[in-house]
């Protein structure tokens, strides 16, 4: 079976804490949903969740969440496990 290396690149992060500054969180990815164009509804916070509308569909971001910023210019949440896993401070 083949196997893969993800390749280094490096991405914007911020992680969601649900608190006063989830408000600059959600304006961070409305600037980069509308900078990319792309024609979905805004990310909006909701009963203490994060919901990320994509092309896809929505992805919701729970308290301790990262939500990153991705190669293309688009917006999904992570997990705070996989993050760490997969992501170091640069």
């Amino acid at each position: 079976m083949p196997q893969f290396k993800k390749k280094p690149v490096i991405i914007e992060a911020r992680q969601f804490n649900n608190d006063s500054e989830s408000y600059e969180l959600v304006h961070w990815v409305n600037e980069g949903q509308y900078a990319r164009g792309v024609d979905v509804p805004f990310a909006t916070w909701i009963n203490g969740n994060l919901i990320i509308p994509t092309l896809e569909g929505d992805h919701t971001a729970s308290t301790g969440d990262w939500i990153i910023k991705g190669v293309a210019g688009e917006f999904y949440p992570c997990k705070p496990g996989i993050f760490e896993q997969t992501y170091e401070k640069v």
